[in-house]
């Protein structure tokens, strides 16, 4: 079983700055890929950042150069640091975690219960 706790949401002014952290827990390793993806109201839920093991990343075109996404393997974390935050921004954030195949089991997704970012004067 994987467990993902994400914490750090929050109401925000345009303009400000969040760090998001969701901590892992369960069967899993440093190498699996972790990212966040959003959700607003009425709208899907778009990939915002992702990171390999590795430590390479991946941004949406609409936060590359706003948000930064890292991890701390040794505490089996992954971080988003969101700055310059625009009322765009505002959506549930969820973290999510890519067990890959393997010779007995499919890909599987796990996901957090998410954390609410709202951006608003």
């Amino acid at each position: 079983q994987v467990q993902l706790v994400e914490s750090g949401g929050g109401l925000v002014q345009p303009g400000g700055s969040l760090r998001l952290s969701c901590a892992a827990s369960g069967s899993i390793s440093s190498t699996y890929r972790m990212g966040w993806y959003r959700q607003a109201p009425g709208k899907q839920r778009d990939m915002v950042a992702t990171i390999t093991g590795g430590g390479t990343t991946n941004y949406a075109n609409s936060v590359k150069g706003r948000f930064t996404i890292s991890r701390d393997n040794a505490k089996n974390t992954v971080y988003l640091q969101m700055n310059s935050l625009k009322p765009e921004d505002t959506a549930v954030y969820y973290c999510n975690l890519v067990k890959p195949p393997t010779i007995v089991s499919r890909q599987y997704d796990y996901w957090g219960q998410g954390t609410q970012v709202t951006v608003s004067s």
